[in-house]
């Protein structure tokens, strides 16, 4: 079933919904999940949005294209509806986003109007839970030009590893070289948040961040892809793929490492925040 919105749905408003219907969801990996697809018809870009999330992720400004992540803020909301429904058997409260995998076909002009479509696709048994599947798609008319799958995992007690489950990695890669070396502010959480309308406490200060069990607010996963692929670079047809594998506290310091089409954040004692790699399309 596809339901069309007439505009954005407001992100503090489903967090807030998303948290108190949290005590009440009983996650696990078969079961139902609501079969919506949820659309927004020519939804555009803030221009002055758009130059704020680019200054605090590192892109360069003022070009008429979007940058590779930024289809995924314009997405956020249709996703956070669909996770902070009744019917949506995941706590919105703890839920965590592990991984992205994102596919853009062409350039996308920021001055364009775009068809954003969400939905999740399925759930799916992890070795420290369940993840929901939640696949973005944003189209050009009726071309799609962008694309997005993401997993957010929410933790709770399996019994034993199912066949579907993510094993754990049989062997650590050896570290990329080092490219450079980031000291990251303490209001990155709050500026990203401004920007991409993900205000979500635990990015903003160190006090809201303790209410969860953090000792100081962490980053944005999705500022850490951004963050990393603006120092790479991708080009116009390209996929990537990025895993979220530990938090980045504020303020902190990590390195940037990256050798061919693979790149890494890294903390103290080499700890791995985040990998990914990127894929030129060719047709």
């Amino acid at each position: 079933m596809t339901t069309v919105l007439t505009g954005a749905p407001s992100l503090p408003a489903l967090l807030a919904r998303g948290a108190v219907l949290s005590a009440f969801k009983r996650p696990r990996p078969d079961a139902e999940f609501p079969r919506i697809r949820l659309v927004l018809e020519s939804a555009g870009v803030d221009l002055a949005r758009l130059a704020a999330y680019e200054r605090v992720c590192g892109f360069a400004t003022g070009a008429d294209a979007l940058p590779l992540t930024y289809p995924h803020v314009l997405g956020f909301p249709l996703a956070m509806r669909l996770m902070s429904e009744r019917a949506f058997p995941l706590p919105l409260l703890g839920l965590v986003h592990t991984s992205i995998e994102v596919t853009r076909h062409t350039a996308m002009p920021a001055t364009g109007a775009y068809e954003i479509g969400v939905h999740v696709d399925r759930l799916a048994a992890h070795r420290r839970g369940t993840e929901a599947v939640v696949v973005t798609e944003v189209r050009s008319g009726e071309d799609v030009v962008w694309e997005s799958t993401s997993r957010y995992l929410a933790r709770h007690r399996t019994h034993g590893t199912d066949a579907g489950a993510q094993a754990r990695p049989a062997e650590e890669p050896k570290p990329l070289p080092a490219v450079a070396e980031w000291h990251i502010a303490g209001d990155v959480g709050r500026r990203y948040g401004a920007a991409s309308g993900d205000r979500n406490p635990i990015h903003l200060h160190a006090l809201t961040a303790r209410l969860f069990g953090f000792p100081r607010a962490i980053a944005h996963g999705m500022w850490t892809v951004a963050r990393c692929l603006a120092a790479h670079g991708t080009p116009d047809a390209v996929r990537v793929r990025a895993g979220f594998r530990a938090p980045v506290l504020l303020p902190g310091t990590v390195t940037y490492a990256a050798e061919g089409g693979r790149f890494e954040l890294r903390g103290g004692n080499d700890r791995v925040h985040l990998t990914g790699e990127v894929y030129p399309l060719t047709s």
